[in-house]
């Protein structure tokens, strides 16, 4: 495809960035930089949801409204924190896009990617874009030994166990289609970090066309991660639920 199909397919199309956020005022902004400097020829909107972050995540966004315009920036917050799966839900309910872009706020999945994502979507009809830290010209940075190993085991652990046909189960940075979006966040009953690896492999199960692109997942550079003891054992608690049930 040369850039002036690329042009005149994509000029066609809205985009939704969804972004979940929980205690990321240090980050959130910085994002929404990247965004519009990376998608400046696409008309596209980011929906943050955040779930009553106690450290001015909402404060930042708002002051980032003033800047960009309240139909770019969106800010839909909810009164607690209440999962992963459910603020997809909330955030569709808001988007205006025929594409829905989901990725974390911590800079862990750098928007530069974006137009590579789009245009894999463009050129195969996809209905799922998914980055991958698992083939040629992906990989991950800042992680120590540990986290890789625990990372790429759970990964090769969910592999064997449920044959989903993607290389990245547990990765987090897509593009759906709209309507392919809001039928697998109603299919899905997982909770938490779980969420995505059930949304690929149902997906799968229900023969939508999956494109990968390769990316270099960052740690993130602020805050905290939140991926502790609990959230191990729940995905060991849903990757049996998902052998079981898809």
């Amino acid at each position: 495809m040369d850039k002036g199909q690329f042009a005149s397919k994509i000029e066609r199309n809205k985009y939704s960035v969804l972004i979940p956020t929980y205690c990321e005022r240090l980050n959130i902004a910085l994002l929404t930089y990247l965004l519009f400097k990376f998608l400046k020829d696409i008309d596209f909107e980011i929906i943050v949801v955040d779930d009553a972050s106690p450290d001015g995540t909402q404060d930042v966004v708002r002051q980032l409204q003033k800047i960009y315009g309240q139909d770019r920036v969106l800010l839909r917050p909810r009164a607690a924190k209440l999962g992963l799966g459910s603020a997809y839900g909330h955030g569709l309910k808001h988007a205006s896009g025929d594409f829905v872009v989901i990725m974390d706020a911590d800079l862990s999945h750098h928007p530069k990617y974006l137009p590579g994502f789009i245009r894999k979507q463009l050129e195969t009809n996809a209905d799922i874009v998914t980055g991958t830290r698992y083939v040629k010209g992906g990989g991950v940075y800042g992680w120590d030994l540990r986290r890789k190993l625990t990372s790429r085991g759970a990964n090769v652990l969910a592999h064997t166990l449920l044959w989903p046909k993607v290389s990245d189960l547990t990765g987090s940075f897509r593009l759906y289609k709209r309507s392919v979006l809001e039928d697998l966040v109603s299919a899905c009953v997982s909770k938490g970090y779980v969420f995505q690896m059930e949304m690929i492999v149902r997906a799968s199960r229900k023969g939508y066309h999956i494109e990968e692109v390769p990316i270099t997942f960052v740690d993130r550079v602020y805050g905290t991660s939140k991926l502790g003891g609990s959230e191990i054992v729940q995905y060991l608690k849903g990757l049996l639920k998902l052998l079981l049930t898809t």
